[in-house]
């Protein structure tokens, strides 16, 4: 019984870790430039146009 309470506590402790590892990361300087990249993409015209051309290829 104690061995198995101790597998729980360090498989605990592993999910915390890696959770504020995932925190850390996605929360860093050096993503906030991709995660903006990425989050700005949605409005970008180029894509816009992209969209368009590949909606008027569907149509014909």
């Amino acid at each position: 019984m104690e061995m198995i309470n101790e597998l729980r506590g360090i498989t605990t402790i592993m999910a915390l870790v890696a959770f504020l590892a995932v925190c850390f990361w996605a929360y860093s300087k050096r993503q906030k430039d991709s995660f903006s990249e990425a989050a700005n993409s949605l409005f970008s015209e180029e894509e816009e146009l992209l969209n368009q051309k590949t909606l008027e290829e569907m149509k014909k």
